[in-house]
């Protein structure tokens, strides 16, 4: 049995990237179980990294007895700030080979036949839709030899519900494919990547206390967060420190997942409002990261922000993109949707690589069999273009679309109005508040009921 040497080990080389070189760099064989014949075959582990899903466990079992295999994946880098839901309209049976990478604690579902696959029911897979279809098809015909003879009317059921999962590869009708991962860690295929997708809406949010607690962050007891406790509001002097001071806390490098320390200071932007910057530096791999909270309300209205691109210094403008915000360059039929970069306070030169990495250097689809000639020519277009941008040599208008009205693009004439730049102010509508989680939240006499606590929780005792 091979096993990983103890000088990678104590290098922090544990997670490698997928590659051809390296030829030492072999998988871990441990002698394993066979769940179909119950005689002993063999595992083998590999621990690398793929872009977007960062560290991973890949196993594959086969057994010499009876010839059966198994491969899984399975995530091993932290879990994302938020969960995250690609919701897909297969149109065509093209749809059926986008690549879906999906974690164990991803929810799959297609809602036209009621059909779900909870959490934690299925290992993590790195395959297609068609090959998620293949999969829940064989989960289901797995038993049903016994069933035919124990309950032959469960089994028909059965037997025609597998038709229609079948019926789907055909794409004789439009089905929707919903994949919904508290951990954030499931990704599906862009094919028009870098133009939207319409076929494809993704949406991040919030877990609940009890995702929480099937993905390990929070005990079963653990009730902070049921609205008992209220804390008191923080005195202005308070504030005042905070924002003369840089805290520092630990946490886990999002890169190699060494521990790191992440820098936070609340800044005031001049002519904006005041923000929260958060660095994150590694030093065990060198990554650094920044991330940019806002540190106002949620704004009565969107913000769409219009920049005519004309020089080479606009790139030097300073940018606040919060999480909220989307970016579109309507000459290159670009759309970049919110939370995709996640929040960022940079220049407008910054953010134009930031975009490039993210599509073209960090696409996990551009590399290795996943590769197309086509779908790299076409991003190594955009990442042309995105240069030309940048050097000046081409005439753009650059888009900040901000749902939460917490975004900003400087204005180099302040206090006089920018010639080349357009603010306007939007209503939102009640999809886009649903989406940001305002149409459920109550304000209204908040501090009325806050004040009233500590009187009642005195009659009570």
């Amino acid at each position: 049995m091979s096993v990983i040497s103890e000088e990678k080990v104590r290098g922090g080389n544990v997670f490698k990237d997928i590659g051809a070189d390296d030829g030492d760099w072999e998988p871990t064989e441990i002698e394993s179980l066979c769940m179909n014949c119950y005689q002993n075959g063999t595992t083998r582990l590999l621990l690398t990294k793929i872009p977007f899903f960062k560290e991973i466990i890949v196993s594959s079992f086969s057994c010499p007895n009876c010839r059966w295999s198994n491969t899984e994946i399975q995530s091993a880098g932290r879990i994302q700030d938020q969960g995250i839901c690609y919701t897909l309209r297969v149109k065509t049976k093209q749809d059926l080979n986008r690549e879906v990478v999906k974690a164990d604690s991803a929810t799959t579902r297609i809602p036209e036949l009621e059909f779900e696959i909870p959490p934690f029911t299925q290992k993590g897979a790195l395959s297609t839709i068609e090959g998620l279809l293949d999969r829940a098809v064989a989960g289901l015909e797995q038993d049903q030899t016994v069933r035919r003879a124990t309950h032959p009317e469960v089994a028909e059921k059965i037997e025609g519900f597998i038709q229609k999962l079948k019926k789907l590869k055909e794409v004789e009708n439009e089905f929707t494919l919903v994949i919904e991962d508290p951990s954030g860690n499931s990704f599906v295929e862009n094919p028009n990547a870098p133009q939207k997708d319409e076929a494809l809406i993704v949406s991040r949010f919030k877990r609940t206390v009890q995702q929480d607690i099937q993905l390990g962050l929070r005990a079963d007891d653990d009730d902070d967060d049921d609205g008992d406790n209220l804390e008191e509001e923080p005195a202005a002097n308070d504030l005042d420190a905070m924002r003369n001071e840089v805290l520092v806390f630990n946490t886990n490098c999002p890169e190699c997942n060494a521990p790191a320390s992440t820098n936070m200071k609340l800044v005031q932007i001049p002519h904006f409002k005041e923000v929260i910057i958060m660095a994150t530096n590694c030093d065990s791999c060198g990554h650094r990261t920044n991330e940019v909270k806002s540190g106002g309300a949620t704004e009565e209205q969107g913000t769409k922000i219009t920049l005519h691109i004309t020089d080479p210094s606009d790139m030097t403008r300073d940018v606040l993109k919060s999480e909220t915000c989307s970016v579109l360059i309507p000459e290159l039929e670009f759309e970049l949707g919110m939370a995709a970069v996640g929040g960022k306070f940079t220049t407008l030169e910054g953010l134009l690589k930031d975009i490039k990495d993210l599509i073209v250097s960090k696409n996990p689809f551009i590399c290795g069999d996943s590769s197309t000639t086509d779908r790299v020519q076409k991003l190594s277009d955009f990442g042309e273009k995105i240069d030309k941008i940048i050097a000046g040599e081409m005439d753009v208008h650059f888009v900040l679309d901000d749902l939460a009205g917490n975004s900003y693009l400087q204005n180099v004439y302040a206090p006089e109005p920018d010639p080349e730049m357009t603010v306007e102010k939007y209503t939102r509508s009640f999809e886009q508040n649903e989406e940001l989680g305002l149409n459920d939240m109550k304000t209204e006499e908040y501090q009325e009921e806050k004040k009233e606590l500590p009187a009642e929780a005195e009659r009570t005792e």
